[in-house]
């Protein structure tokens, strides 16, 4: 087996899972908060076909595709409630968006 091993596979997606929870955390945009969502998606997905490619079978890789579905789900959903936030000239605050009524 040649390129890197399992250890740095999951170095980036600690990294990259942590970079997506101070985004969760820091950032009040929902537009952001959405991006980072994605990023500790793609974290997740890189862990489990790391871990797929490490056990030598394709489990791993059949999640990560269901979590790419998952993840397409919450895009659309996501930026749907975003441009209707907008059109209705709600502030795009995450912490002032907790009544979405119409």
């Amino acid at each position: 087996m040649s390129g890197p091993g399992i250890g740095w596979y999951l170095i980036v997606a600690a990294t990259l899972f942590g970079i997506g929870a101070m985004g969760v955390m820091l950032r009040r945009s929902p537009l952001i908060v959405l991006l980072s969502l994605e990023i500790m998606l793609n974290a997740g997905s890189l862990a489990l076909i790391a871990f797929s490619r490490q056990l030598g079978n394709l489990d791993g890789q059949v999640f990560a595709l269901a979590v790419m579905a998952v993840a397409a789900a919450e895009v659309a959903i996501g930026l749907g409630l975003i441009v209707a936030m907008a059109r209705r000239e709600m502030p795009l605050d995450v912490d002032e968006a907790t009544v979405l009524r119409g």
